[in-house]
C-alpha cells in the first residue's frame, strides 16, 4: 500500500498546466501560468493537507474493490 500514489492535474485546452503528486506532496507547474498557480496552491497548508488526504481517502479505501 505504500507504492500507491494520488495525481490530480490541471488541465486548459487539452493541455496540462498543473498536477498534485501524492509522493511529492506538493503541486508542479508545466506552463507559465501553471507555476503561477502551483506556487500559490502549494503556498495553501491547508489546502495541500486536503489534497495529500485524498490518497487515503480515494485510493486506499478503494484499493480492494477492483
Amino acid at each position: 500500500l505504500k507504492d500507491i500514489q494520488y495525481v490530480y492535474s490541471e488541465f486548459y485546452n487539452k493541455l496540462e498546466i498543473a498536477r498534485f503528486d501524492s509522493s511529492l506532496g506538493k503541486y508542479v507547474g508545466y506552463t507559465e501560468y501553471g507555476v503561477k498557480q502551483a506556487n500559490y496552491w502549494n503556498s495553501d497548508p491547508s489546502y495541500i493537507a486536503r489534497m495529500k488526504a485524498q490518497r487515503e481517502t480515494v485510493c486506499l479505501n478503494n484499493v480492494g474493490i477492483d
